[in-house]
């Protein structure tokens, strides 16, 4: 019996896109905002796409952005990311997008009614945690936060400093094992 060739199944045992994470193959990640992770206690995050114009997405692919004063807000049941810097693309022309436009992130009306609830309690914001291609399409990895106190920052550092100090006497201890 014929089969055509585009029905076999694939060389080397894979069932298709190599997945990276719970949904959708590979992630490029652009651009991170560190800032927000210590800024921030994370409650939960969610994946949104962008909706952007030629030049942006051009600008995007060379990897030259900035999340660090950006903020979502929602607007008449909409999703808008404020304050993300997306450099002019060099070799725009009277195209070029403006660097810190608001952009409209797409979610599902659940998510964006459950994320517009959960941000009008008090001390809650929604912030953008990183920008990233996923299967050729841009999307931006936003939190539902709620800030930390400064003292919180202190003890956040201290722990991760511990840790870091914990971690190098073990692996010196290691390597004086294996030389005797």
């Amino acid at each position: 019996m014929y089969v055509p060739k585009e029905s076999q199944p694939k060389q080397g045992g894979g069932a298709g896109k190599a997945r990276d994470g719970e949904k959708g193959g590979k992630r490029k990640i652009v651009a991170q905002n560190k800032k927000a992770r210590h800024d921030y206690a994370i409650i939960d995050t969610y994946e949104a796409g962008l909706v952007l114009t030629g030049t942006e997405v051009k600008s995007l692919r060379e990897g030259r952005t900035s999340l660090t004063d950006g903020f979502v807000q929602i607007d008449r049941g909409e999703a808008w990311l404020h304050n993300a810097h997306i450099p002019e693309y060099h070799q725009g022309s009277w195209t070029n997008h403006s660097a810190r436009r608001k952009r409209k992130l797409l979610l599902h009306r659940e998510e964006i009614d459950k994320l517009e609830s959960r941000a009008q309690e008090t001390g809650h914001t929604i912030v953008p945690l990183a920008v990233y291609f996923r299967d050729g399409r841009a999307k931006a990895e936003i939190a539902l936060a709620r800030g930390k106190k400064e003292y919180d920052k202190r003890q956040a550092l201290r722990e991760k400093q511990d840790r870091r100090e914990s971690d190098r006497a073990i692996a010196a201890a290691k390597r004086r094992q294996r030389g005797v």
